[in-house]
């Protein structure tokens, strides 16, 4: 009790730590611009790739400790605004666009408008009851969201195309990515993959040499994985329409 009559119990470091995480996700994107208005590129991509990272553990810190809160739930939305919003428009704009400085600044903001957009969804129907079927989300998430809009990027550092040489291209491109946030397209969710136990080594040894390139060539992973996302969401559209047919 303090002298006023109330109690001063102190919340523990183990409930603050997704909170911290969060904070240090929100740092990575925007250290990330820094950068990008530096120039230093692969820095910028690299710390965006850190924060998306950084955004899937402090959920599951939270439900693991029992430290889910509402405060903790509002930081969280408020930096994957920034993170997965403001940070890619301003880095592809910065990296690709600055030619086609008219149309290719507004079609980033439809890019970071449409993750605002899709970010007060998402907390507008936090507590809603889960769609019907396997577990999936509603359109494009906003982290799978920024790493798709970096794919301009990633091309380009891989040395496969240059976008920096058709910016139409690629401000059209992240101006549907956006769209695809706010789509009502059934996108894949993690929790719906069951792994079977007797295959579960096979999953790691994967993930061990899906890192182990990622490491190695960054860039040419990281747009391939894009490439794959992209075909995914193609296949499950295509998969929809043929049922509602």
């Amino acid at each position: 009790m303090d002298e006023n009559g109330g109690d001063r119990r102190s919340l523990p470091l183990v409930q603050l730590l997704p909170n911290i995480v969060t904070l240090l996700g929100l740092c990575a994107g925007l250290t990330s611009m820094r950068y990008a208005v530096a120039g230093s590129f692969e820095a910028a991509a690299g710390l965006l790739v850190l924060a998306a990272l950084i955004d899937g553990i402090d959920g599951l810190l939270a439900r693991k400790l029992n430290a889910a809160s509402h405060f903790g739930a509002e930081l969280d939305s408020l930096s994957d605004f920034v993170c997965f919003g403001v940070a890619p428009g301003v880095f592809v704009y910065i990296f690709v666009l600055q030619d086609w400085p008219g149309l290719g600044w507004l079609l980033v903001l439809v890019y970071v408008l449409c993750a605002c957009l899709r970010l007060a969804r998402f907390n507008v129907n936090r507590n809603a009851p889960p769609p019907p079927g396997r577990a999936h989300f509603v359109g494009v998430p906003a982290p799978a969201g920024a790493m798709l809009a970096l794919l301009p990027i990633y091309l380009t550092l891989a040395g496969w195309l240059d976008l920096r040489e058709i910016p139409v291209a690629a401000g059209i491109y992240v101006g549907a990515v956006g769209l695809l946030m706010i789509s009502r397209l059934p996108t894949p969710s993690l929790k719906s993959v069951r792994i079977p136990r007797k295959r579960a080594v096979l999953v790691m040894v994967a993930m061990v040499v899906y890192a182990g390139a990622l490491i190695s060539r960054p860039w040419i992973v990281l747009a391939l994985s894009d490439l794959a996302y992209l075909a995914l969401l193609g296949w499950n559209s295509w998969r929809d329409r043929r049922k509602l047919a």
